[in-house]
């Protein structure tokens, strides 16, 4: 099995805590930007090795300020070249303000079955700051529209740690989402990466980060209140109801065979990584011309043990010591064991019969419990 990615990287606004690669919105630039990604996809349709298509998702930027005709063009061209028969899963990331019940049943009548929506708080205040261009309101409106139009797979991201943001704003996020019984939750904390406005406003002063203590606890509630209504926490960030895991993340988790085509996308045939630039010109130049410009990385077994590593370890399955035998070989495997010994006895680490997870209570500290099992210690990055 493998998936699809597909890069719309055009809003009509940036976030302020964005670091994604993305442009203003341009109807000229999004249909020469369409023509390129369909050659793309017939030049690259090679790469899955003949594997299944289970996922397919539209990610961004905001994949909902293409039109239905832009859409309709996408999929069907993408159809042409790929054989979606055995597709379980099909993703669009919508921004609520773009929801209308035509786009939402439109969209499904196209095979998409699943909405991803960057909600990020139901509180104004918060939704102001980081300069999403949406109300509380037009997100819950968005999700029963969705509802509705009759796609009944919906997920939802949310931000906690926002400057300003109290427990009781939080709460209220958490409480929201529950009540509206969307299906999937992804919540984050709120990251200061380098180079975008947040992080510029930091600098400056004009902003203090939430207290770590503040944040741990608006996650800890996160948690208990989502379990304690149903949802599974199948991954740190990811919660879902009964059969609901985003199956399109979970196959990047498992380290599954993936396409990713557009700009800044990135794709892994489980031997290779390749990488599509992050500059559009580049990129419309290049196919214009009927040539890519993938840059290609093979990772060693080591970067592949890693990185299984820290994805797995990310996921409440955890690692199954006999599969990474399987995988790697018995001097990783021994290496692992070795490494696990004083975690598992410390309690930083489970072991369950072989299989090796990072209990809840230490999630918050799962980043540094990996270092320790790396073949390259992360210590010396």
């Amino acid at each position: 099995m493998a998936g699809l990615y597909i890069h719309i990287p055009f809003c009509e606004s940036k976030c302020i805590y964005c670091d994604f690669y993305s442009m203003a919105n341009n109807n000229h630039l999004i249909d020469k930007y369409i023509d390129a990604l369909l050659v793309e996809a017939v030049e690259r349709k090679n790469e899955l090795n003949s594997e299944a298509l289970t996922t397919v998702y539209l990610g961004g930027g905001t994949p909902s300020l293409l039109s239905i005709t832009q859409l309709s063009k996408i999929v069907n061209g993408l159809k042409k070249v790929f054989d979606f028969s055995e597709v379980e899963e099909f993703t669009i990331e919508v921004n609520p303000d773009d929801v209308t019940a035509y786009y939402i049943q439109q969209a499904k009548s196209l095979g998409i079955n699943r909405v991803s929506m960057g909600v990020q708080s139901f509180n104004d205040e918060d939704l102001r700051f980081i300069n999403r261009r949406h109300t509380a309101k037009q997100a819950t409106d968005a999700i029963h529209i969705i509802k509705i139009a009759g796609i009944d797979n919906i997920s939802i991201d949310l931000i906690y740690g926002i400057p300003g943001q109290n427990n009781e704003i939080w709460k209220n996020n958490v409480d929201t989402a529950i009540s509206l019984s969307v299906q999937h939750i992804s919540a984050y904390t709120l990251m200061y990466e380098e180079g975008t406005r947040l992080s510029v406003m930091r600098s400056l002063g004009k902003i203090t980060e939430v207290d770590d203590d503040v944040v741990a606890a608006m996650y800890d509630y996160l948690v208990a209140q989502l379990k304690s209504n149903g949802y599974t926490h199948y991954e740190i960030s990811n919660f879902a109801l009964p059969g609901f895991h985003s199956r399109h993340n979970s196959s990047y988790w498992n380290l599954t065979p993936y396409l990713g085509l557009g700009v800044a996308a990135h794709s892994f045939d489980g031997t290779v990584r390749r990488y599509n630039p992050s500059n559009l010109k580049k990129y419309l130049d290049a196919l214009g011309e009927g040539n890519l410009c993938v840059e290609v990385e093979k990772i060693t077994k080591a970067e592949k043990y890693d990185e299984y590593v820290m994805l797995r370890l990310r996921t409440a399955d955890g690692i199954e010591a006999d599969e990474l035998m399987h995988r790697f070989g018995e001097r990783y495997y021994q290496f692992f064991i070795e490494k696990a010994k004083p975690l598992v006895s410390e309690g930083s680490l489970i072991n369950e019969n072989g299989r090796y997870y990072i209990p809840e209570n230490h999630i918050m500290i799962s980043d540094n419990i990996t270092c320790d099992l790396l073949w390259d210690d992360c210590y010396s990055w």
